[in-house]
C-alpha cells in the first residue's frame, strides 16, 4: 500500500500545518506520519467542508450523528457522500440525502448546498494500490451519476482483492438495487451478511430487495434482524411498519410506526408515520364502538 508523508499531505491537499492540527485536536483526523490514500480523501472532506465555513465541531457533531442514524456505519466521511448545508454537514447515503443532526431527509440540494467530493486538480496523482484506497475509490465515483458505471468496476475490483470485504459488497447492491437489477443487488447483499452476519445495513438493504421483488413475509423477517441487531434503526421500523401495512396487519405495523416517531421526531417521513398511527388508533376505535352497538 503507498503511504504519503506528511509532507505529501500538505503538498497534495494544499493545506499549511496549522490546519492540520486544528482538525487533529478536533478529533477530525488522526495525528500521523504518514497516510494512506484513504486517510487523504478522508482529510480531503474535511478540508473542502472548512472552506465551505463549517466549523470543525459542526462536523464532528455531523459525523457523530450520522453514525448514530445509520447502523453499521463506521467512517461517513468515507462510506457517504458529503456535503455542505448551510453551516452543518449533509450525507448521501443510499441515493438519499440526510442532514443527520436534525435528523431529516432531504428531497433536493439549495444553491447553498455543495458536493466537497470532487478530486484534487492539483499536486501529484494519488496512487491506488491497495482494496482500501480502491474502495475510497469507488465510493467518491458512485456519487456521480455518470461515474456509477466506474464504481461498479472498481467495487469489483475491490472484491477480486479481498472477496470478505462487506462494505464493497454493500456497495455494489445499493448501485445494483438503484438501476434495479434486483437479482444482483441481492447476491451481494446476502454476500455481506455471510461475511459479517451481525452487519445490521446488509440485512435492511436486503429487505429491501425482498420486499421490492413481492416477499413481503421475508422482507418482514429480513428487517426484524436488523431490528434485534440496532434496535434504533430508524429507517428499519419505517420499513417494516410499511410491509406490515402490505399484508394488512396493520396493529402490527402501529408498534413500529410509533418506534419510528421516537427515534425521528422532526424528519419528513415522521408525518407519514403520525398519520398511519392516528389511522390505525381511528379504524381500532370504529370497531370497539361497532363491536359494543352490535352486541
Amino acid at each position: 500500500m503507498y503511504r504519503y508523508s506528511r509532507a505529501d499531505l500538505l503538498r497534495i491537499l494544499r493545506i499549511v500545518p496549522r490546519q492540520l492540527q486544528t482538525w487533529e485536536k478536533a478529533g477530525l483526523v488522526a495525528a500521523n506520519e504518514d497516510y494512506s490514500f484513504f486517510d487523504l480523501v478522508q482529510i480531503k472532506k474535511v478540508r473542502d467542508l472548512c472552506a465551505q465555513r463549517v466549523r470543525p465541531a459542526m462536523i464532528r457533531q455531523s459525523l457523530e450523528a450520522m453514525q448514530k442514524q445509520v447502523a453499521g456505519m463506521e467512517n461517513p466521511l468515507l462510506e457517504a457522500g458529503t456535503y455542505q448545508s448551510g453551516r452543518r454537514v449533509a450525507f448521501r447515503h443510499e441515493g438519499r440525502l440526510v442532514e443527520p443532526i436534525a435528523g431529516q431527509f432531504m428531497f433536493d440540494f439549495s444553491s447553498e448546498e455543495k458536493v466537497v467530493t470532487s478530486p484534487p486538480r492539483n499536486g501529484p496523482e494519488l496512487v491506488v494500490t491497495d482494496g482500501a484506497d480502491l474502495f475510497a475509490r469507488g465510493i467518491m465515483l458512485e456519487e456521480n451519476p455518470s461515474t456509477q458505471t466506474e464504481a461498479i468496476a472498481v467495487y469489483l475490483k475491490v472484491l477480486d482483492m479481498d472477496p470478505v470485504h462487506a462494505a464493497a459488497h454493500i456497495n455494489l447492491g445499493t448501485l445494483y438495487y438503484n438501476r434495479q437489477e434486483y437479482a444482483l443487488a441481492e447476491r451481494h447483499y446476502r454476500s455481506a451478511i455471510e461475511i459479517d452476519p451481525r452487519y445490521a445495513l446488509a440485512y435492511f438493504d436486503l429487505g429491501n430487495v425482498l420486499d421490492e421483488t413481492g416477499r413481503v413475509e421475508d422482507a418482514i423477517n429480513t428487517y426484524k434482524t436488523a431490528i434485534q441487531l440496532a434496535p434504533t434503526y430508524a429507517d428499519a421500523h419505517y420499513n417494516i411498519a410499511l410491509a406490515y401495512e402490505k399484508i394488512r396487519e396493520p396493529r402490527k405495523a402501529l408498534q413500529h410506526w410509533r418506534s419510528y416517531v421516537k427515534l425521528d421526531t422532526t424528519g419528513p417521513w415522521t408525518v407519514h408515520a403520525k398519520h398511519q398511527i392516528q389511522r390505525i388508533l381511528q379504524a381500532d376505535t370504529l370497531k370497539l364502538v361497532h363491536s359494543r352497538k352490535a352486541n
